[in-house]
This record gives C-alpha cells, structure tokens and sequence, in this order.
C-alpha cells in the first residue's frame, strides 16, 4: 500500500516541478536578453559624443591657426603661421631672428599675433613717421585707410607691389638706397635704372618718403 501511495504522489509533484523549472528558465533567459539592450544603446550613444568631441577640436585647431607677414630686418622674410595665443617674438624666431642692424627698441615682443598682421622691423637709424603702424599694420588699418609704401624702408617684395616695379626694378631701388643713402623725395626715384618717367607717373601717387 505504501509503495502505491509513492508511486501516486511522485506523479502529482511531476507536473508542478516542471512547471517551476520552465518559469525559472523562461524567467533568466528573458531577463538576460533585456539586460543586453541598454548596453548597446549606452555604447551607441557614447560613439556619436566621441566622434563630435573629435570634430569640434579639429575645428577649433584650425579657427586658432593665424597668418602673419613679418618684413625689414629678419634673416628670412615672409609668411608665417601661428597659434592665436603666441606672440610677436615668435613670428621672428621662425623667421630666423633679428639681423645685426636691426632696431627693436619699439618692438613688443610680447604681444599676441593677429591674422593677417603685418609685422616691419626697421634697420637702425631709419626714421618712421608713426612708430605703431609702421611696425605692425593690423588688419583694421590697412583695411580702413590707403597705406602708400615708404621707398625708404620697403623691402623687394613690397616694392614690386607698385605698378611698372618688377623683381628686377625693385632690387635696383635697394641697391641705389645702399649706396646712395635715403631718398630724399619721390623725384629722386627718378635717378634709379631702369625708372624712367613712364613708370615714375604710374607710381608717384602710391609712395612716400617719410
């Protein structure tokens, strides 16, 4: 009798456990599948915030590049670029440091750069009307007022800027200041080879000696 009690209650708690089982599992496979979900939406959210991060400091590097030409007596002349936050002694460091003539005494050697600022550094004994804008010319004053060219203190790059002056021409004008001193007036522009009076009357209007 008491076998057949056993057989009959091992039958009874047969379905029940398997029930129990099922849920169990049906319950860890579901919980664990939706677990996964926001992972992978944390980690597609984060990848677009990292590529944005990327492009927004590529782009403030470039709005921070500047563009500076420093003229007169530096060993190599030219265009040069910079950060926003350097200063004007590191323009004449990339181009090579002062020459031995060079007048720095109205340099500030400490103030930023500007794009598009035009840096001249004088030889001594030249004499400069208005100190500030002949030895940084922003972009703001060149902009609002005409700047005519000073024969004097011009370089060969500024010099073939004015009409009928070519490489050749302007070089001559260098070279008749070295020998002959300062001119004097704009006439005597006229003594350089290679300027006669067609080219003078183009560029009269666009010079000064002072």
């Amino acid at each position: 009798m008491l076998q057949s009690l056993w057989q009959k209650y091992k039958k009874s708690m047969l379905i029940p456990s398997i029930l129990v089982i099922s849920g169990l599992l049906f319950y860890f496979y579901f919980s664990n599948s939706d677990s996964s979900h926001p992972q992978e939406e944390l980690i597609e959210t984060i990848q677009p915030i990292e590529e944005i991060n990327l492009i927004e400091s590529a782009e403030e590097a470039v709005q921070q590049q500047v563009f500076v030409d420093i003229k007169g007596a530096v060993m190599y002349p030219g265009v040069y670029e910079l950060q926003s936050d350097q200063r004007i002694i590191d323009a004449v460091q990339l181009a090579g440091g002062y020459m031995e003539n060079a007048d720095t005494q109205y340099v500030n050697h400490a103030q930023k750069v500007q794009d598009e600022m035009v840096i001249y550094i004088p030889i001594k004994g030249e004499q400069l009307g208005d100190v500030s804008t002949n030895l940084l010319m922003l972009p703001t004053e060149s902009q609002n007022k005409e700047q005519k060219i000073n024969i004097n203190i011009a370089d060969v790059e500024t010099l073939t800027t004015l009409p009928g002056i070519g490489p050749s021409k302007a070089q001559s004008i260098l070279s008749y200041r070295e020998e002959n001193g300062r001119f004097q007036t704009i006439d005597d522009l006229r003594n350089v080879s290679g300027i006669g009076d067609k080219t003078f009357e183009k560029l009269k209007d666009s010079i000064t000696v002072k």
